[in-house]
C-alpha cells in the first residue's frame, strides 16, 4: 500500500469523504457477490478436511503470513499434515493448481506462497480459485488440514474456523469503507469470526471476546547470497539502508530502529518487482529486507544485502483453544 492512501485511510479524518458513492457501491457489489458465494457453496459437497482461514477486514499488511506460519508449525506438532492454500497475488502461473516448492519463481507464484513453502516445509497450493485448490489438495492426499492464507472474503470457499488479524498500530483506521477508508467488510464481520489476532497490541475500539496478541520478534540476520547468519545485535550501530515492498513498511523500519540500527528507508508498493536500482546502497550501508522481499531479489543480491527473519509469538491460551476447536471439527467430521 502507498504511502499517501496508508495517511488517508489510517488517520482519523476522513478527506476522501467525496468518494462515499463508489464505497456504497463496494459494498453492495461485495454484499451481493457474498450472497451468491454462499448460495453456490450449499450445493457443493463438503470438505473432507477441516479449513482455518486466516484473513482480515481491512487493506494492506496486518501480519497474516506469520500468524500462517505459526499455525502450521504448530498443527504439525500435533500430528496433523497442514497444507497453504493460497491465491498466490503477484503471480501468473500458466495452470491452477500450482504446487510450490522452495523453487518455484516468485513471478510464478507470487512472493509470499515462495516464502511460505521455504519457512514452513509443508505443501502450499496456489489458485485465485481456492475451493479448486483445497479439494486438489485433497485428492492429492497432500494433507488433513487445511489453512488458507488471507482468505476472509473468499467465500466460495467453505471454511470450518475463522481468524481476523489486525495491526495493533493502525487498527480499523478511520473506519470507511473502501475506498474512502481501509474496511473490506464492516466490523460487524467481526461477530461471525471465531478468533480475533492483534499484531502487537490491541487497537482502541476493537472488541473481540476472543482476542489474541501477536508478537513478532527478530529472530536473525541471513545474508541474501551466502546464506551466513548472525545475531540482530549485530545492527546495533551500523548504517543501514532499510527496503520494504510490504503492506505497513514503517512497522519494518520501526523494528530495525529498535534493533539499534540508523535506518535509511525506502518504502516500495506491496508485491513491488525489484530491480537493482532499488538494492543501491550508500558508503559503509548495508541493505536489510524483509524475508517476503527476499524471495524476488535473490537473483539481484549483492554482498552488503541481508534479510532480517523473524518469527510470530502467540500465547499458549490461543493455542490451547484452537487446537481445541479443531479436534470438535474433527470429531464431528468423523
Amino acid at each position: 500500500m502507498s504511502g499517501w492512501l496508508d495517511r488517508l485511510w489510517y488517520g482519523r479524518q476522513r478527506p476522501l469523504w467525496f468518494l462515499w458513492p463508489l464505497a456504497s457501491l463496494y459494498r453492495a457489489i461485495a454484499r451481493r457477490r457474498r450472497q451468491k458465494a454462499l448460495a453456490d457453496l450449499a450445493e457443493q459437497p463438503p470438505l473432507t478436511a477441516p479449513v482455518i482461514v486466516v484473513g482480515n477486514i481491512t487493506a494492506g499488511g496486518t501480519g497474516k503470513s506469520p500468524l500462517t506460519a505459526w499455525l502450521v508449525s504448530r498443527l504439525a506438532e500435533q500430528g496433523w499434515r497442514p497444507v497453504i492454500i493460497t491465491r498466490g497475488y503477484g503471480g501468473k502461473a500458466r495452470h491452477y493448481p500450482l504446487r510450490v516448492t522452495e523453487g518455484t519463481d516468485p513471478a510464478e507464484a507470487g512472493d509470499e506462497p515462495v516464502m511460505l513453502a521455504r519457512q514452513c516445509g509443508c505443501p502450499v497450493v496456489v489458485d485465485p480459485r481456492r475451493a479448486r485448490a483445497a479439494r486438489w489438495a485433497l485428492e492429492q492426499d497432500l494433507g488433513n488440514v487445511l489453512v488458507c492464507d488471507d482468505g476472509l472474503q473468499h467465500y466460495a470457499l467453505a471454511r470450518h474456523l475463522e481468524i481476523a488479524v489486525f495491526d495493533g498500530q493502525r487498527g480499523l483506521g478511520n473506519g470507511a469503507p473502501i475506498p474512502v477508508g481501509p474496511l473490506r467488510e464492516g466490523p460487524e464481520r467481526l461477530d461471525s469470526v471465531d478468533f480475533v489476532v492483534c499484531n502487537g497490541r490491541v487497537p482502541p475500539g476493537l472488541e473481540h471476546p476472543r482476542t489474541h496478541v501477536m508478537q513478532l520478534s527478530p529472530t536473525q540476520l541471513r545474508h541474501l547470497r551466502s546464506g551466513e547468519t548472525r545475531p540482530v545485535d549485530w545492527l546495533m550501530g551500523k548504517p543501514v539502508r532499510a527496503v520494504a515492498g510490504i503492506g505497513n513498511p514503517a512497522r519494518f523500519f520501526e523494528t530495525l530502529n529498535g534493533l539499534g540500527a540508523s535506518v535509511r528507508p525506502l518504502a516500495l508498493p506491496d508485491h513491488h518487482r525489484f530491480s537493482r536500482r532499488d538494492l543501491a546502497v550508500g558508503p559503509g550501508e548495508i541493505l536489510v529486507m524483509t524475508a517476503k522481499d527476499a524471495v524476488k531479489c535473490q537473483g539481484l543480491a549483492h554482498e552488503h544485502c541481508w534479510v532480517l527473519e523473524v518469527t510470530a509469538r502467540l500465547p499458549e491460551s490461543f493455542r490451547q483453544a484452537l487446537l481445541h476447536r479443531l479436534n470438535r471439527i474433527h470429531l464431528n467430521q468423523a
